[in-house]
């Protein structure tokens, strides 16, 4: 672990001031840790409390722009660890992003069927006027 004593010397932040700053709660900065994904910028001190350097935000901005682009954590932390070992991450990146495009197509189609299905449905809609062994029937009923 990385203690305070060998960390570059610049400002360190707590853990509230890059949560406040960043907009990342402090319980998703900890969970983050604990996976290492906040690895190199974060030391701790003699008391075990989490000290951040100023990179911290860089990296969060990373990690969230990656979320929101699909990317599970353990994307994100593969990516992550090449970045960290002085390499460019790019070309991983790219595979995951194709990846990702990938199965979206995979999940429109699907949907594009099942919009098929439910306007199917919808379209031959009978209501029925007694209970029977179908629970409901305009479901049950396979749509050719």
């Amino acid at each position: 672990m990385t203690t305070v004593d060998n960390f570059p010397r610049q400002e360190l932040l707590k853990i509230g001031q890059v949560a406040s700053i960043s907009g990342v709660s402090i319980k998703t900065l900890r969970y983050y840790d604990h996976l290492g994904l906040l690895a190199p910028n974060i030391v701790r001190n003699s008391a075990g409390y989490r000290l951040f350097n100023s990179s911290i935000f860089k990296r969060l901005s990373f990690i969230r722009r990656s979320q929101s682009l699909g990317l599970s954590l353990t994307e994100i932390e593969n990516i992550l660890n090449i970045y960290d070992k002085g390499e460019v991450p790019c070309g991983v990146a790219k595979e995951v992003l194709i990846d990702k495009l990938d199965n979206i197509k995979k999940k429109i189609d699907n949907l594009t069927i099942l919009q098929g299905e439910l306007k199917a449905i919808l379209s031959g809609w009978h209501y029925a006027e007694s209970l029977d062994e179908n629970i409901c029937p305009n479901i049950q009923k396979q749509v050719d």
